[in-house]
């Protein structure tokens, strides 16, 4: 079980680590580097192949010194001559928790603090930075669409870098829809998301979704330069980023204008939506800080907000790391997410949803069909239905009674051939109780939630179109079906360059130009066209779109509905 657990985790680690650039895209000699000149400066990027590329661009001061745990700070002064040729560096990540004994938290902290890793990335404080990708040729004044591309990591570990636009903007060319790629690094950790009753009365909350605004807004003064048009920005987000684009929509009680201008018109969510969260103060987000100050030598500080912010870098890192961990037992119940603060999220997620109080775009919305299976590989000891309710309680829904934790885990039946990897029949148990464990958290935090999100954003607002699919490719992969995150290899990276990856980028493309996945109308040409016609989730239809490797289906929305309907009956009780 531990081998199967390391050979996962390090296929998960490495895909974060080892993501693949745009294939071979070598520096062009005899091509002058392409040079942006903007209220940023004079930006010096790099030509490749088929694109344009800008990295590392800041749009924040370094949130060092008095700046640590503060909002964003915006660069004003001009760059002059920046060069932007090299990769960005990586905020601090929280691979795993510091502080543990677990085996395997050891080996992935250890590996996170070699010296060749933090090189590799370059990790630093200093790291509120916009990565652009053009295609090649482009020019101020062309307007072309803007992708914007918040990624994932569970709030914990990531960076723009990581994700190199080039082939999704080569694709795009192809198909006669260019656009601007746009990915930005934001605070993560202890660094971008510390909860507390000290963060909330220094107004110093949701800190790494300050960092992705400031960036919306560093695209709305500067993307005309490099050929964008601000008016047509699309967010895009997987998982955290997901998470992230519906908080951008709610931001400010749904205040997404700058300058009197909305910063995005869609948006796209791949693997989350809305994550209902205790407050910034609450009894169990004050449970973190406490215990990174405990773990800091700032116990006995009369000002122990001043005195994390004094702390060496190292120390810091150590201390705010020293928290449970996402690639760790207690999965998704985050140590870091963000939380309602009354002011940057005023409320929980859901409840702002709710009450329309969300800037009301169209988008797409979806899920891999087995989201849940890598959560669930780090708990063997959950075998049983008391186990389950007692995980669930203490790590995750504290105000939840056990009646209510009972109710829930009653809605997934005990048998193996009912859970996730769903469709499996009696194969893929890792340990028993697995797919009923990778069932619940999938759907808790991905799947049905997305179902309710889309519920009460078709209620609140019933003009505004909405599209989503359960992407199924990964079908017959052992353990895992097709698992969280593998959306980024079939669709981002195109790994595997079948029906299904280039039907979800035509669709993607079509949506960025027209903000509907079937006009194909824009652009230099209708390849985006596809066969298929993707049909609006409205509340009576509720049809999904169903990714094969080879085709394409359609799926009502109404599977596992007991559990639904009761998350949804009992949402006020299963906030994170």
């Amino acid at each position: 079980m531990r081998a199967i657990i390391t050979l996962l985790t390090a296929a998960l680690v490495g895909r974060v680590v080892a993501a693949p650039p745009e294939p071979p895209a070598p520096v062009i000699e005899k091509r002058a580097a392409p040079t942006v000149s903007s209220s940023a400066g004079n930006i010096v990027g790099v030509t490749r192949l088929n694109t344009e590329a800008f990295n590392g661009i800041p749009f924040g001061e370094a949130p060092v010194g008095n700046l640590r745990l503060r909002p964003p700070v915006r660069v004003t002064k001009s760059l002059g001559t920046f060069d932007a040729t090299q990769i960005a560096p990586a905020c601090p990540q929280f691979l795993a928790d510091s502080d543990s004994n677990d085996f395997l938290a050891m080996v992935i902290g250890t590996v996170a603090n070699t010296a060749l890793f933090q090189k590799a990335l370059k990790i630093s404080e200093d790291c509120l930075t916009i990565n652009v990708i053009r295609p090649i040729g482009t020019k101020a004044g062309d307007k072309l669409p803007v992708l914007f591309w918040i990624f994932g990591g569970g709030f914990e570990l990531g960076w723009s870098s990581m994700y190199d636009g080039g082939l999704l903007v080569t694709s795009a060319m192809q198909m006669g829809k260019p656009y601007v790629f746009v990915a930005i690094n934001y605070r993560l950790g202890g660094f971008g998301f510390m909860p507390g009753k000290e963060i909330l009365a220094d107004g110093a909350a949701n800190l790494g979704l300050l960092d992705q605004r400031m960036g919306l807004e560093w695209v709305a003064d500067n993307i005309d330069a490099f050929g964008g048009d601000p008016d047509k920005v699309t967010i895009w987000g997987e998982s955290a980023g997901a998470i992230s684009v519906f908080d951008q929509m709610a931001l400010y009680d749904g205040d997404n204008t700058y300058k009197g201008k909305p910063l995005f018109r869609g948006g796209i969510m791949n693997s989350g939506s809305i994550v209902p969260a205790e407050a910034v103060d609450s009894p169990k987000a004050q449970v973190v800080y406490d215990q990174v100050v405990a773990n800091s030598d700032c116990a006995g500080s009369q000002d122990t907000l001043a005195c994390l912010r004094a702390l060496p870098y190292e120390k810091f890192l150590y201390a705010s790391n020293s928290v449970p961990a996402f690639l760790s037992y207690s999965s998704v119940a985050l140590s870091y997410l963000p939380r309602p603060d009354g002011k940057v999220l005023t409320r929980s997620p859901d409840l702002l949803a709710k009450g329309g109080k969300y800037a009301a775009v169209p988008m797409i919305i979806g899920d891999q069909e087995d989201e849940g299976t890598i959560l669930a590989l780090y708990q063997p000891n959950i075998t049983n239905t008391d186990k389950l309710v007692r995980y669930l309680g203490d790590l995750f829904f504290h105000q939840a009674s056990k009646a209510q934790l009972e109710g829930l885990v009653a809605t997934y039946p005990p048998w193996v051939w009912d859970g996730s990897p769903f469709r499996s029949g009696i194969f893929n148990e890792v340990y028993p109780g697995f797919k009923r464990l990778a069932a619940i958290l999938g759907d808790l935090v991905f799947t049905l939630s997305r179902r309710i999100f889309l519920d009460i954003a078709t209620q609140v607002n019933p003009a505004v179109p909405a599209w989503s699919y359960l992407a199924s490719y990964g079908q017959g992969t052992p353990i895992l079906g097709t698992f969280h995150t593998s959306d980024l290899l079939q669709v981002f990276f195109g790994i595997l360059p079948n029906y299904a990856s280039r039907s979800v980028q035509s669709f993607y493309a079509n949506f960025v130009y027209n903000l509907d996945p079937n006009d194909a109308s824009g652009g230099s040409s209708g390849k985006s066209k596809v066969a298929e016609n993707w049909p609006r989730w409205i509340g009576k239809e509720r049809k999904l779109i169903q990714f094969y490797n080879n085709r394409n289906g359609y799926l009502d929305d109404t599977f596992r509905s007991a559990s639904a309907d009761f998350m949804a009956a009992n949402a006020d009780s299963l906030y994170i």
